[in-house]
Order: C-alpha cells, then sequence, then structure tokens
C-alpha cells in the first residue's frame, strides 16, 4: 500500500512539475512576443512622428539625404531593420541591405495591410535558423509605407537552450516530492496501522473522521468472527458431549449383555436402553445435520404460498398421539393465512414448538396453538400451561443444546436444537419471533410472518 501511494504521488508531482513547466514557458512566450510587438509599433510610430522619411521624399538633395538616413541609422536600435516601401511597392531604403537589391513588397502580407488599414503586421518563421521575424508596417502621411522588423528566438529553441537547466531543475523538484510524497505516506499511515494493531479497543477513535465507518464496520465483523469461532467451538463441544452420553451408555449395555453379565431378565432392559440411546443419537444427528444445512443455506428457489392453516392443521394431527400419550389435550383453532414459505421448513418450525410445548407440558396440561392473521400479518401461536421458562433463562432458549429443564429433556428425547432450528426458519423467512413466559405459568411463543 504504502509502495502504491508513493508511486501515484511521485506520478502525480511529476506530471504538475512537467506541466507547470510548460505551461510557464508558454505563457512567458507569449507575453515575450507581445512585449516585440509592442515595441516595433513603438519604433514605428516613432519613425512616423519624426518626419525624416518625408523630408528625404520631398528633397532632391542627395547630401542632405545621405545624412537623414545616417542620423536615422544613428537613432534607431542596432537590432531594428528599417524598411522604406514607395506607394508602388519599390523598396527606397533599407539598413540592412542594397534597397536596389531588393524586390517589389507591394505583395507583402504587412506591407498589403499598411496600405489598406494603416498599419499592418506579420510573423515570419526561420525553420533553419530557429528565428521568428516580427514586422510591423505602418503607412506615413505621402502614403509610402515604412517597416520596422527584428528577430527573436522561436519557443523551441528557447526551451531547447533551456532544457538543460530545466532538466536539473525537475530533477531535484521531483526529487524533492518523492521525498515528501514518502514523509505524508508514513504520516498518513502512521494512524491506519495503530487503529489496525488497537483493533479490539473500541475506546481509540480512528485519527481521521473518515475511517470511523470502516472502523467500526471491521471492529463488528472481527467480532462477528470471534463470535462465530466461539459458537463453532462450543458446538463441536456440545455434540461431542452430547454424543458421548448415548454412545457411553449403548457401549456399557452392550458389553454387559456381551460378557454374560446381565440377567436373563435383564437383557430386555439393556436392549431397551440400547434402542433408546440409538434413536436418541439417530435425532440428534438429523437435528444436527438439518441445523448444519440451514446455517449455509442461502434464501430457497422453493418458496411458495402456502396455506398457514393448513400447515399447521397436518403438524398438529401427526402429535396428537404424543400427545396423548402423556394426557396433554391440543386445543387447535386459526383462518386460513397465505404466507410466502417454504413449506417444509414452517412443518419443521411448527412441529419444533408443539413438540417442546408438550414436552415441558405438566401431565393433564394443554397447548393451544392457533394460526391466523393478526395486524394483516400472517401469525403463528403456541401456547402451553407448562413450566414455564425463568426471565434469566429466555435469552439462551434459542441457543444451541439449551434446556430448560435438563433431565426432563433428556428422558424424552430433547437434544436441545429444537428452538435453535426455529429461530434458523424464522431468520431464513424474515419473519420475527417472541417468546412469553413465566415460571409454573407456562409459555407462549408468537411467530408474525
Amino acid at each position: 500500500m504504502k509502495q502504491k501511494i508513493n508511486l501515484r504521488l511521485a506520478i502525480i508531482a511529476i506530471l504538475a512539475v512537467i506541466a507547470t513547466t510548460i505551461g510557464t514557458t508558454t505563457i512567458y512566450y507569449n507575453l515575450f512576443k507581445r512585449q516585440v510587438r509592442n515595441d516595433l509599433r513603438i519604433e514605428a510610430e516613432l519613425l512616423k512622428n519624426m518626419d525624416m522619411l518625408q523630408d528625404i521624399y520631398k528633397s532632391s538633395d542627395n547630401f542632405q539625404t545621405d545624412r537623414i538616413l545616417k542620423n536615422l541609422d544613428d537613432l534607431m536600435n542596432d537590432n531594428l531593420r528599417i524598411t522604406w516601401i514607395d506607394i508602388d511597392g519599390t523598396v527606397l531604403y533599407d539598413n540592412d541591405m542594397d534597397a536596389s537589391s531588393l524586390e517589389n513588397h507591394k505583395n507583402r502580407p504587412e506591407i498589403k495591410a499598411a496600405f489598406q488599414t494603416g498599419v499592418g503586421e506579420e510573423v515570419r518563421k526561420s525553420d533553419t535558423l530557429n528565428l521568428d521575424t516580427y514586422y510591423y508596417a505602418i503607412k506615413l502621411e505621402n502614403g509610402t509605407v515604412v517597416r520596422v522588423a527584428t528577430e527573436a528566438r522561436t519557443i523551441l529553441s528557447i526551451f531547447m537552450s533551456s532544457l538543460p537547466f530545466i532538466f536539473w531543475l525537475v530533477s531535484a523538484i521531483i526529487l524533492l516530492c518523492i521525498w515528501i510524497s514518502y514523509l505524508l505516506t508514513k504520516q498518513l499511515l502512521v494512524p491506519i496501522e495503530k487503529m489496525a494493531e488497537n483493533l479490539d479497543d473500541s475506546s481509540q477513535e480512528p485519527a481521521y473522521k473518515e475511517l470511523v465507518p470502516f472502523a467500526d464496520k471491521i471492529r463488528v465483523q472481527h467480532e462477528n468472527i470471534l463470535a462465530a469461532a466461539k459458537s463453532r467451538q462450543d458446538f463441536t463441544a456440545s455434540v461431542s458431549h452430547e454424543l458421548k452420553t448415548p454412545l457411553t451408555a449403548i457401549s456399557g449395555y452392550a458389553e454387559l449383555i456381551e460378557n454374560h453379565m446381565a440377567e436373563p431378565n435383564q437383557e430386555i432392559y439393556f436392549a431397551e436402553q440400547i434402542r433408546k440411546n440409538a434413536d436418541r443419537l439417530v435425532i440428534l444427528i438429523n437435528d444436527i445435520i438439518q441445523l448444519s444445512e440451514l446455517d449455509h443455506r442461502e434464501i430457497p428457489h422453493d418458496f411458495a404460498h402456502i396455506d398457514l392453516y393448513e400447515t399447521a392443521k397436518e403438524c398438529v394431527n401427526s402429535l396428537c398421539v404424543n400427545a396423548k400419550r402423556r394426557n396433554i389435550q391440543i386445543v387447535f383453532s386459526g383462518i386460513s393465512c397465505m404466507v410466502y414459505a417454504e413449506r417444509h421448513m414452517i412443518q419443521e418450525l411448527i412441529t419444533n414448538l408443539v413438540q417442546n410445548a408438550i414436552q415441558y407440558n405438566n401431565e393433564g396440561g394443554t397447548v393451544i396453538v392457533y394460526a391466523g392473521i393478526r395486524n394483516d400479518r400472517g401469525y403463528l401461536k403456541v401456547e402451553d400451561n407448562g413450566i414455564g421458562i425463568s426471565e434469566e433463562m429466555q435469552e439462551h432458549v434459542f441457543e444451541r443444546f439449551y434446556r430448560v429443564d435438563k433431565s426432563r429433556s433428556r428422558e424424552t428425547g430433547g437434544t436441545g436444537l429444537g428452538l435453535a432450528i426455529v429461530k434458523h426458519i424464522v431468520e431464513i423467512h424474515g419473519a420475527s419471533i417472541k417468546l412469553d413466559s413465566a415460571p409454573g405459568r407456562g409459555t407462549r411463543i408468537s411467530v408474525y410472518f
């Protein structure tokens, strides 16, 4: 991460320096061109206002003409070229070349513009010399045109001549920028590294407010991972313990029979205990497999609109025999209610709730089951008048392998996974579950779809 930030900051610095160099050179060159043109305009207006050329044009005295032109050369800038053009384009005077050897200038752009509008400008480039020649022409009162010109270096030649200096300057600035980017990166990442080292300490606030949501999210995920790891560890320990108990019983009873240590009348009892513990193992393994599937199952694709009332009725009917064995009455009521759910899961949910109500009820007790509509939502209620659940235990009843009455649960073949499975099914269906209970008064569990 540090290398990426350093590299990107260095690239940004290099681009910024190059862009600044090019931009600054271009701006100053444009200012330079504007100054050259302004100087030429001033020189041309000065020539016009001095009336020297007009005096020569009127005079026929060659001596006086030579004297005036000599004075003109002395007055003007040595780097300035002066060309005087007659009305027909003939060159009357040029301080740089013999006027008689020069061609007619009438079609030169700046001369043509001066004859037409009074002034004319032109810049002509010399690719061989890397020079630009600036021309400024102005029309005199007698109709002739005087043109001043000067040469200046092109932007490319200026840039090339200053390239070594620019190279060393840019190199120094780039190195400075890289060093600064290193310091900034280090300063930027120190608080993040400190936050990462103290991730478990919620009192450590991130140095940057923009990182607060990120830090909170990471901490929550970290806590969830730790909780999940602990839950998995506890689950593994609980599974091992739950499997060990019936297996130990089966192994013990089988060993007694194998070694003929049991009386003939006891063998039937031992065989019955082996069968009960084997049945308990089968139920436990089935519940573990189902819970594992629910843990890793995405939203099912076989959801459908099912009648909650009819589904509950089928489950209650299948459990009536079990209830009669314990002299418990099941009272079922409700109305037709369509919910979007997976039928098999809803059957499992209702069966587990009703079985728990039977299992933790008193002999001769009652279980009330209602399936219908409440507050415009699908509603399922399973209520009993059994042993009830204390307030401190209510927050744990949906945990895996948690039993309110461990002795009663084992006697009746309970695994402690029923309500954990119910909770998962409720979550998968986006439903909510509510528990109301008190010791000695029974328990009511409500599910809202």
